[in-house]
């Protein structure tokens, strides 16, 4: 199976090193397996948090109150199709993708979402040729 390259992470909101969970360690094993992410680092203050890498790109969860469900991150990809498939063959449980293509300025992408377990939104997105 081919991997997908995460090429780039921007947050919906404020700040992909700060995305709010419940609880970190039950938030963990979804990264570190669906979604192909390893473990960089742990903080305990000021509040529970770590930071995960994967790629040339990192993202950080943490205990610090914030709602989820308002919360995530745009993930460029070079293949939405990889990632989708890679994913999936990872354990995401989607059955189909429903690719769509949303516009951001003058650029096309491609795109598919995935809701983490935690309440967390990710668009994965490839950059469309125009």
């Amino acid at each position: 199976m081919v991997k997908a390259l995460f090429k780039t992470a921007a947050p919906y909101l404020a700040d992909a090193m700060n995305l709010p969970v419940e609880n970190v360690e039950t938030a963990m094993p979804f990264y570190e397996t669906v979604m192909g992410f390893q473990l960089v680092s742990r903080h305990d203050a000021p509040y529970q948090s770590v930071v995960l890498e994967r790629d040339s790109i990192r993202i950080g969860l943490a205990e610090n109150g914030g709602d989820p469900t308002q919360e995530g991150c745009f993930f460029e990809v070079d293949s939405v199709e990889a990632a989708f498939a890679e994913l999936q063959a990872n354990g995401l449980n989607h059955t189909a993708a429903n690719f769509r293509i949303d516009r951001h300025g003058n650029t096309a992408y491609k795109v598919f979402f995935v809701i983490a377990p935690d309440g967390l939104c990710y668009c994965l997105g490839e950059r469309m040729e125009t």
